[in-house]
Formats: C-alpha cells, structure tokens, sequence
C-alpha cells in the first residue's frame, strides 16, 4: 500500500498534537501547601491581603507560584521580595469569605503560562514633577514631598513645597492614573488640578497633615518633620505596593524624633497603611486636616477611628484615620488660627518603637460613597476588620 507525501505529513502532524494534547491533560500543579483562612465576623470579607511565607521555597520555584481556590481555579496572586535581598518572601492573595466561614486555598507550582494582570496597585518616585513620591490603586491616589522641593521653599524658589503632610489624588476610574496626569502636567503645568474625566488633585495640604502625616504632642503644641529624605519602592503589583520613606531626625520641643514610615496600599481599600518606625517619643498623633474648618467631625472612641467630611468645590470628601485597640490613645480636634495647622488627630501609642495606622479618602464623584454616613460606616466596618483580622492557619 502506498501513500502520498501529504497524506503522511498529516498522520505526523495528528500524531504530535494528539501526545501533547495528552501530556496538558496529564499536567498537574506540584501542591506546595495549603492554607485555611477563617472568618470570625458577621460581615462578608474581600479585598484583604492574605500574606504567606514562602520563604523556604527556592527563587527558581517561586517563579512558577500560584493560589488555587477549592475549585481549583487560579487566584490572582503577587509575589514581592520584602526586603529587596533577592530572594522572594511572600506571597499576597485576596480571598473572599462569607461571614463566620472557612476557606481553604491551596498554594502549587505550575508551569502554565500566567495572564497578563494590570498593576492596579503603583507607586514610584517623581524626579519631573521636583521629588514627590505618589502611589494608588483602582479606587484613591496619593502623594507626599522630597528634599528637593524642601530646599526650594527654604531657598526661596518658586514652585518648591515644605511639608510631610499626605496629598489625596481623586481619581475616579479604576486604572491606573499616576503617570497620566503626570505627562500631562509635564506639557502643561498644574494641568492635574483639572478634572479631565479621571478625577483631579483640588486638595490643599500646605503645613498640615494633610491625610495622615505623624506629628507629636508637646504640652498644647503639635511638632512634626520637614519633607522625606530618602526612599525605597519594595513592590508594585495586582495586590499590593509598598515602599519605605525616611526622615532627617526631627525636633519637638527638646525631643529629638527619627522616623521611618513603612508605606502600603492594597487593592480595593481606601486607606492606606502606615507602619512607622519611631524613636524619641512615647505617643505619636496622625492627623487629617480641617481646611477652611467649615466641615463636620466625627470621632469613635470605642473604634478607634476619627473622620472630617467636608465638601470640596463641587462635591464633597470624606478623610479618616482608623487603628487597632492596642495602639490607640484617644483623638483631638485641634483647631487655630495658625494657616493650614487645624487637624484632627488620632493619638497612637508607640509600642516597641513601632505605630500602625490607616489613613485615607473617600470622594462622592468616585461613587464609592455617597454621604457621610456612608464613608463612616466604611470606617466602622474597616475598624472590625483590622481589629478582628483573618485567622490563617498553614497546614
């Protein structure tokens, strides 16, 4: 029996995709661990980070690392280097859990190429705009000032900025928009305070803490740092970024204060959280500004969070500071006539040379929230969760 050249190179071509079909179906994912997460609360739980070591993994094998959920269904995952040493340490995943329920999520190795996945999450020094360091992700955005705009104001320059205060972006798409308005600036300046269909920076921080810059209580006076000295970006991603600013050793009133803030914003938050080295005190304050002092207050003793809901040209903004019970040491409206100093502070104890508090935004033409009510709630709920966080057992 004889057969053509072509009929031949089709039995071949059939005959190699017929093993490699059996050889995906064959693929299975080599299981690293697993990891039951359980939520204690009554409220459903989504957009927390669930972090797991993977430190004892090799750096060849962290490469391949994904999260399955019970089904078997790929999580969306990120891989960061805490300590920027070369070698992976963590894994960061989002898990979504009814309330008073378990879940189960498996972590494996797989050579299945990976999806693109946009890095919501993004943060990075800003040499063309002076020295700003700005960070997001799909919901707030954020900025604070270098030395290089320090030194500006202090030599008399136009255009420098003289505060450790936290500037609010606010945008109202889910993309990222840091680099956006950032170019578009660069073309024409001051160009970011104008709302273009993405949102826009109208908020005014001059001296004061803006959205949750540190200042410390001496007597009936507040002191606090000039601009950050240094940086360091640890990771941008799906989940989360997190960077590292440092601070020249401040006064407050015969204390001398050395500061580190180590930075951190996850998907789907409004707040940002604030992990801070702190030397030189025993009490640390955050604080949120009161602008023209014309907006409404509201503090929770029992929560530990404090809120300023104020409207803002054409619409209107909630600002929050929320913490957990065992660094919380009261709260203050603290208002002057001194410009841009009117806060209200959340007052933190330093424990271990250590304060963590979170600090953010929400905005109506976001449509996130839509009152007051609203936004603190929003506060209430974060407050419960922070302070009653995800049970993760590695088993």
């Amino acid at each position: 029996m004889f057969y053509n050249k072509a009929f031949i190179m089709k039995k071949i071509v059939f005959f190699f995709l017929t093993v490699s079909l059996f050889i995906n179906c064959d693929k299975k994912a080599e299981i690293i661990s697993t990891v039951t997460i359980k939520n204690n609360l009554s409220i459903d739980r989504e957009f927390e980070t669930v972090e797991f070591d993977i430190s004892s993994i090799s750096s060849e094998e962290t490469v391949g690392l994904v999260v399955l959920d019970a089904e078997n269904k790929v999580v969306t995952s990120q891989i960061v280097d805490t300590d920027l040493d070369g070698k992976n340490d963590v894994i960061l995943f989002q898990p979504y859990i009814k309330a008073n329920d378990t879940k189960t999520y498996t972590l494996s190795i797989s050579d299945e190429k990976k999806d693109s996945i946009t890095d919501y999450c993004y943060s990075r020094f800003v040499p063309e705009r002076t020295d700003d360091y700005t960070w997001e992700n799909n919901r707030v955005a954020f900025r604070t000032f270098g030395p290089v705009a320090q030194k500006m104001v202090e030599d008399g320059i136009k255009g420098g900025t003289l505060s450790s205060g936290i500037d609010a972006w606010l945008k109202r798409v889910e993309y990222p928009i840091i680099n956006t308005w950032y170019k578009r600036n660069d073309v024409k300046k001051g160009a970011y305070h104008k709302d273009y269909g993405e949102g826009l920076d109208n908020f005014h921080v001059g001296v004061s803490r803006g959205i949750g810059g540190t200042a410390v209580k001496v007597d009936t006076s507040y002191y606090f740092s000039k601009n950050y000295t240094s940086y360091k970006t640890i990771t941008t991603g799906p989940i989360r970024t997190s960077f590292i600013l440092t601070y020249a050793t401040w006064d407050a009133n015969g204390k001398q204060i050395d500061e580190t803030k180590h930075v951190s914003l996850d998907y789907g938050q409004n707040l940002t959280r604030f992990e801070i080295d702190i030397n030189g005190t025993e009490t640390i304050s955050s604080g949120i500004t009161l602008h023209k002092k014309t907006g409404v207050t509201n503090e929770d003793d029992a929560n530990f969070w404090v809120s300023h809901w104020e409207t803002l040209d054409d619409s209107e903004v909630g600002t929050g500071i929320v913490t957990t019970k065992p660094y919380f040491s009261g709260s203050e409206k603290y208002v002057t006539s001194r410009k841009d100093e009117s806060n209200h502070f959340l007052h933190l104890n330093v424990l271990d040379h250590k304060v963590v508090f979170y600090s953010g935004f929400g905005w109506v033409k976001s449509k996130q929230f839509n009152n007051q009510q609203e936004w603190e709630n929003y506060l209430a709920d974060f407050s419960k969760k922070i302070n009653s966080p995800l049970i993760v057992t590695k088993n």
